[in-house]
């Protein structure tokens, strides 16, 4: 997944799945796509997206990204930090609204992971008073870990900025939400301040795809 300036990610990545990443990746040379086309989309994504770093989460416990929290799940996920005085405060609040309005499934079968961009500063015990703070309900994770880990997460998770400069300064990180369903490969994005009851509507189109059902 390339690195992508703010105006993209605003004009097209909110709607791209992450599969169509790869497609693009994907159109160099025939030798390459040889090769892309003899993996499994799925396994595809695990390879170039999903390393299965060791993260811990504000619970204290050791999780693996891929492994424990990746495979075989409906996914929502986000970067931000604790002592962010820009928008990870409006997108955390946002998601409380999302995770209430799905009723019951955060936790059952989807599941949100909320990454730290500054692992040094957030320790699992930083990370649990600001999820006490906002009142998050289960099956929301905030995670850290190792800051070269969290930094290939980061980058393979798309949340980059093509400008260095602008990419380096954390106060002004992407505010994007990352979902998907990994079984069937089904991933996309959209932006984390936009109105949860559209939020909402963009996570289940992508997770539950054909076999969506109505909230009840």
């Amino acid at each position: 997944m390339v690195a992508m300036t703010r105006r993209r990610w605003l004009a097209t990545l909110g709607l791209a799945p992450l599969a169509g990443a790869m497609t693009t990746e994907a159109a160099g040379t025939q030798q390459q796509q040889n090769t892309f086309e003899s993996i499994p989309p799925r396994e595809l994504l695990r390879r170039r997206h999903f390393p299965n770093s060791e993260l811990v989460t504000h619970q204290g416990k050791k999780v693996h990204f891929y492994d424990d929290l990746i495979k075989d799940r409906k996914v929502v996920i986000n970067f931000m930090y604790a002592k962010c005085e820009g928008i990870c405060v409006p997108v955390t609040a946002n998601l409380v609204k999302v995770q209430k309005l799905l009723k019951g499934r955060v936790g059952r079968d989807i599941f949100m992971y909320s990454i730290t961009l500054k692992p040094e500063e957030d320790t699992p015990g930083v990370l649990k008073k600001y999820a006490q703070t906002f009142h998050v309900g289960p099956g929301w994770l905030f995670l850290t870990g190792r800051p070269s880990d969290i930094e290939s997460l980061r980058r393979k998770l798309g949340f980059a900025y093509a400008d260095p400069v602008e990419d380096a300064d954390k106060s002004n990180h992407v505010g994007m939400l990352r979902f998907g369903n990994e079984t069937f490969a089904r991933w996309a994005a959209c932006p984390g301040q936009a109105h949860a009851d559209w939020i909402v509507i963009s996570i289940l189109s992508e997770v539950d795809g054909p076999t969506r059902t109505a909230m009840k």
